[in-house]
């Protein structure tokens, strides 16, 4: 985000569409936020097969570690952009990670 460049992985679009029905809560707006601020990448076939190398590895060291995560990590890297998260199964990857 330093460049000024941002990704979202479509995958985030999805967490974030069933995060915001599952509270109750238009996610419209959010969306339109996204989309006005990043650019959305789609899962395509070159990407999930990173996100599946990836999630092998990583199975094996953080418990908990899911396929989103995965495929957040998978765009992260081939696209050379930090991923700003919160979410404490990226704690040990503080190089490519900005936690809040």
């Amino acid at each position: 985000m330093e460049s000024g460049f941002a990704v979202t992985p479509a995958i985030v679009v999805a967490e974030l569409s069933e995060k915001y029905k599952r509270l109750g809560r238009e996610f419209g707006p959010r969306y339109d936020f996204v989309k006005a601020r990043t650019s959305i990448v789609p899962l395509e076939e070159e990407l999930a097969r990173l996100a599946g190398e990836i999630s092998f590895e990583r199975k094996k060291r953080v418990k908990g570690w899911g396929m989103a995560d995965s495929t957040v990590l998978a765009t992260g890297r081939r696209s050379g952009s930090r991923i700003v998260t919160g979410d404490p199964h990226f704690k040990d990857l503080a190089e490519e990670t900005v936690l809040l």
